[in-house]
């Protein structure tokens, strides 16, 4: 009876470890809010009249006033880095570095499509934070993947997230 109980209690312990793992990385900073490190593939579809798709590995920090988003191709090399603050949103790809009015301009040019980044941010917490035009599907947020889709204005698009424990 004694070993069950310690097996129990083993793989209690190893599953909490485990969640543990999956949980964003939060750093605080001097004005004390927290800036979260999110890593693991993305893929955006959209549906056009020349459809665009896009497929690459990511590690996102920071918040939708200020971070970093950077892309990595299937062998791990950044294929673009982007970085926004209040006053600053650029793109550094190809050795060339590319500055943007806004940080909607910025993602756009990145992705394909317009991206909600304040929701998405909130969806990556598990918030079911409302876009205009998107639906965001988070029943499977806890097993690391979000699918958000955009209805309007058109073209459709959808963005797919499988982040990494």
């Amino acid at each position: 009876m004694r070993p069950m109980k310690v097996l129990c209690a083993a793989v209690l312990a190893a599953s909490l470890f485990i969640a543990g793992c999956a949980v964003p990385t939060r750093v605080p900073t001097a004005n004390q809010s927290e800036i979260s490190l999110w890593r693991g593939r993305l893929a955006v579809r959209v549906e056009s009249d020349q459809p665009q798709s896009l497929a690459a590995g990511f590690e996102l920090t920071g918040n939708a006033l200020a971070g970093e988003l950077i892309l990595y191709t299937p062998l791990g090399t950044t294929a673009a880095a982007l970085s926004w603050s209040s006053h600053t949103a650029l793109m550094r790809a190809n050795g060339d570095v590319r500055h943007f009015d806004s940080l909607d301009a910025l993602i756009k040019q990145a992705l394909g499509t317009e991206i909600p980044v304040v929701a998405l941010f909130a969806w990556l917490a598990g918030d079911h934070m409302a876009a205009e035009g998107w639906t965001a599907d988070l029943s499977q947020h806890a097993n690391g993947r979000i699918t958000a889709r955009r209805t309007t204005p058109a073209p459709l698009a959808e963005l797919r997230l499988v982040l990494e424990p």
